[in-house]
């Protein structure tokens, strides 16, 4: 089997049950742990209003990673980590333990029925271009050939608050 070549990817985090924070650091070393996979930078949290039925507030994060796998791997990879965290998919935009979006993979477009790289919320959502920001300003988003950090000048950040003591 041919070797897949090294890929930069970005991973939104996000958790509202639980002790979100707890998780959320125990998910990044989960990953960093996980063959095919360095983790390569991670953001501060950041506390944000949640979206859909009500439900407490999120903690948010992105990472960025180097991996030797494909992205529908990486996906299956990131499912799996949400099981082992306690994530049971029954509402859409219910309350999660856990939540690894993968948001983008190179420059690779994907659009697959389970799989859409970038991910397709992602320049609408201040809870992800912030963190992301902060550790990629300059990677540039495929679909919309804007930097991260100009995609983020375009959305509302007044929900998404950096948590002290990150």
């Amino acid at each position: 089997m041919p070797k897949v070549k090294r890929a930069k990817t970005a991973l939104a985090l996000g958790s509202n049950m639980g002790d979100s924070q707890a998780i959320l650091e125990a998910a990044i070393a989960t990953l960093a742990q996980t063959p095919g996979i360095s983790l390569e930078a991670r953001s501060s949290w950041y506390k944000t209003k949640a979206v859909g039925p009500p439900q407490p507030d999120y903690l948010n994060g992105c990472v960025t990673l180097q991996v030797e796998m494909l992205p529908q791997e990486l996906l299956e990879s990131l499912l799996k980590i949400e099981r082992q965290f306690g994530r049971v998919r029954q509402e859409r935009w219910g309350p999660r333990t856990l939540d690894l979006d993968l948001l983008l993979y190179d420059d690779f477009i994907v659009d697959a029925p389970n799989l859409q790289i970038p991910h397709p919320g992602m320049r609408d959502r201040a809870f992800v271009l912030l963190p992301l920001a902060e550790i990629a300003s300059d990677w540039v988003e495929p679909v919309s050939g804007c930097l991260i950090k100009e995609l983020l000048k375009k959305v509302d950040c007044s929900d998404v608050h950096l948590l002290m003591g990150n």
